[in-house]
């Protein structure tokens, strides 16, 4: 008996030993699958694949065909993988797969109403939030489209499980490619919104790219980038459409807050760290070279520099379409990209995808073609392929193969092929050297474009340049594991994003991006006992970056309860015993430097973009354009010399001055809130203190004035002394303007910022500051 009991054991632990090392189990609808040294795989049940066991391991069979294809082996290189997996697609699917849809909400798609649910609005149609809209079945389906742009989502929840139900839809089509969702950068805070210690949020809240620059701390943009991609990760995004690493220039450009400001080597830090942070994963979840599970790809933007449009504009509108180089200094805003973006210091190497931008950079193509930066073979083979030897994704900006419709008509922007039919221009695209169609969601001219490569270079050839971009693309759905499981745990969600650990890390870089310019008499800190008078503020109508219509109001700037949780209020300026002032910087509106009035009264429609409140007339403005369209429908010459305007929101200097001689001599503390540089000439003068809020919360700003926090923040810009060295400066020049001396004799340069005992002069301002002895 003894020895049968034996020989049954033995055989039992022989059998064990030979079996599978992996286990299954269901959650919330989805199969996961545990094992022994190998990755955990995600599928829907609903989906048709099946598991493979090789080696004792488990494999996804995700084209169904009973066998284990090298794309289906984790055991297996990226590039071997994504090698099988493209010769293995249709040309269909390649196009599907060069597709990045236009802008969607979770729930109901894209703008305005949005997509419908069983032919019906989507808000009629009965619907669940996290449910696939029609429109979004089709594409993914019909078109083949593989990477999502997310917007705004009603809950970290709905987010994820609309992530599970499109994943579990495409796992089930073909050859089961998984989405690859990404999002615009979703972290920046909101000026009411109160962090409470240990509490929750939606998303952890954290200033925007020039904010995190007025740090000067690039470990501090590393700290985000790597909590923001945990968030992503639980949210069903795996790449990040940023950083924004464009030089900015020019002080007027309207996207100057979403960068890290004019200096080289900062943005250089800055956006090194900003994709380190985003593409690193750690320990368990690493799968290779510092990719993994936690991984987001970033999309870093925009080659080879969009911050240098003539006057200041922005190339979202014909109006703007032209960069130019007054300093021959073009090379210069390829430096973040080139000395930063592609020489990273972990194990990603370089940053998973470019974006290039909309501008045409004029001029600057020896071979003499003025188009947009992502129709230009120059700047995509000769200069990033070639030159700086960059393999990885480029994606044009969105819109970019619409037909224009106007010089004041937002996102169609083919600038420099306006002539070219829609499929032309994805040709030209393809030819250029790019992978990828911003805010396309139809592969119908996808296709058209590879029948004109098959007439010019035959099927074979243009089917390896199809092939290409598509390994190029699948890489990067390879390298953060969606193959292996592209499923979300919904409580995970819950319990990652908007932690309480990751919100406090957030609110306390918001207090590290304040900016204290001024402190005369040291009125600041304010203790608790002291009364503020807050004037109401008058905010103008304007319209987003959408053109959706914003109605004027008049509000108290600072919710009542958050100044009271920091100081007195009093709405009488009498009993006051200093007046707090809260003002934006000047506002030119969503066309600033361009107006349809001014074209139908015989004008060219140009106009002054003002860094002031006053009126402001361009005396100094040029004469000539550098740039211009010598076409019927559009302007050669778009100077706008000395044509005149007001700001938006002049009213924020009347509320100054009517404050200042309210309070009759008692101190005024002046909170800019800003994204760009300002004459503050007009301002300064006339107040006692004075800080900067590049848009964080409210409260973060209390935090400095009341002395819970000292002030840290660094001026990641220059303020202007006038518009007239803002209109002769050099757009693609850094620090070259005169800045504004105060009446303290302090200048308000580049990497100036005060703390309670005077001016900063730390080893931040000798890294960054030019021309100081450490700096290079």
């Amino acid at each position: 008996m003894k020895f049968l009991a034996s020989l049954l054991l033995a055989a039992s632990i022989f059998l064990f030993s030979c079996g599978p090392k992996w286990s299954e189990k269901e959650q919330n609808g989805i199969m996961i699958v545990t094992q022994e040294d190998g990755p955990t795989l995600g599928y829907s049940p609903e989906s048709g694949v099946t598991i493979l066991t090789a080696g004792r391991q488990a494999f996804k069979d995700l084209n169904k065909n009973g066998s284990l294809d090298p794309y289906e082996d984790w055991r297996l290189s990226v590039d071997e993988r994504a090698a099988d997996l493209a010769s293995k697609m249709s040309i269909e699917q390649i196009a599907g797969l060069m597709l990045y849809s236009g802008h969607q909400r979770i729930p109901g798609g894209g703008f305005g109403r949005g997509g419908t649910y069983n032919g019906k609005y989507f808000d009629e149609g009965g619907a669940l939030p996290s449910d696939l809209t029609d429109q979004q079945i089709e594409f993914l389906t019909n078109d083949n489209l593989r990477h999502v742009l997310i917007t705004t989502v009603e809950s970290a929840e709905v987010a994820a499980q609309w992530n599970n139900n499109a994943q579990a839809l495409v796992e089930g089509l073909g050859l089961g490619i998984p989405a690859n969702n990404s999002s615009d950068p979703r972290h920046e805070a909101s000026s009411d919104e109160e962090y409470t210690l240990g509490a929750g949020g939606d998303i952890s809240r954290w200033p925007g790219s020039i904010g995190l620059a007025a740090s000067f701390d690039p470990q501090l943009v590393r700290d985000f980038g790597t909590i923001a991609s945990d968030e992503y990760r639980a949210l069903g995004i795996s790449t990040a459409l940023s950083p924004q690493v464009d030089l900015a220039t020019d002080p007027r450009w309207y996207r100057f807050g979403g960068t890290f400001g004019p200096s080289p080597k900062l943005t250089t830090d800055m956006g090194k760290a900003y994709i380190e942070g985003f593409q690193t994963s750690f320990g368990g979840d690493e799968i290779s070279n510092g990719w993994g599970f936690k991984s987001v790809n970033a999309m870093t933007k925009h080659w080879p520099g969009g911050g240098s449009g003539e006057g200041g504009r922005d190339a979202h509108y014909g109006f703007g379409k032209f960069a130019v180089f007054p300093g021959n200094n073009q090379q210069m805003h390829m430096t973040p990209f080139v000395e930063g973006a592609f020489k990273l210091d972990g194990g990603t190497g370089m940053t998973a995808a470019i974006m290039p931008y909309y501008t045409i950079s004029f001029d600057q193509n020896p071979e003499g073609e003025n188009v947009g930066n992502a129709f230009s073979k120059y700047f995509i083979t000769d200069l990033l392929r070639d030159k700086y030897q960059y393999d990885g994704v480029v994606c044009t900006d969105w819109g970019v193969t619409r037909d224009d419709e106007g010089m004041a008509v937002f996102g169609r922007t083919p600038w420099g092929v306006e002539d070219l039919t829609v499929a032309e221009r994805h040709y030209k695209i393809i030819l250029a050297g790019c992978d990828q169609f911003g805010g396309n969601n139809d592969a119908e001219p996808v296709l058209e474009a590879y029948e004109m490569g098959k007439k010019e270079f035959g099927e074979e050839a243009i089917r390896a340049r199809f092939e290409k971009s598509a390994v190029r693309l699948l890489r990067n759905i390879f390298r953060v594991g969606l193959f292996e499981n592209p499923y979300v745990d919904i409580e995970e969600t819950r319990a990652t994003v908007g932690k309480p650990e990751y919100m406090a890390a957030g609110f306390e870089a918001q207090k590290k991006s304040v900016v204290m310019l001024k402190n005369k008499d040291n009125i600041m800190p304010l203790d608790a006992s002291k009364k503020v008078y807050m004037p109401k503020r008058m905010v103008p109508a304007s319209s987003n970056f959408f053109g959706e219509v914003i109605p004027a109001s008049i509000e108290l700037p600072v919710k009542q309860n958050i100044l009271e949780n920091y100081v007195g209020f009093t709405e009488d300026p009498a009993e006051a015993d200093v007046a707090i002032i809260v003002i934006h910087g000047p506002q030119n509106g969503r066309t600033g430097g361009y107006s349809e009035e001014d074209r139908n009264k015989g004008g060219n429609g140009f106009l002054p973009i003002s860094l002031q409140y006053g009126e402001y007339t361009a005396v100094d403005a040029r004469e000539s354009s550098i740039a211009g369209d010598s076409r019927e429908t559009d302007v050669l010459n778009r100077s706008y010399r000395n044509k005149t305007v007001t700001a938006q929101n002049y009213s924020d200097l009347i509320m100054i001055r009517e404050t200042v001689a309210a309070m009759n001599g008692k101190p005024v503390i002046v909170i800019l809130k800003t994204s760009n540089p300002v004459v503050i000439s007009e301002v300064e003068a006339e107040v006692d203190g004075l800080l900067v809020n590049f848009f964080v919360s409210d409260q973060a700003v209390f935090e400095i004035i009341s002395g819970k926090q000292e002030p840290s923040g660094l001026l990641p810009m220059q303020m202007p002394a006038n518009m007239s060295t803002v209109e002769t400066q050099y757009e693609d020049v850094p620090f070259d303007l005169e800045v504004h001396v105060d009446t303290e004799g302090h200048a308000y340069d580049f990497a100036y910022g005060m703390n309670w005992n005077g001016v900063i002069n730390d080893e931040r301002v000798e890294k960054y500051r030019p021309g100081s002895k450490n700096s290079d």
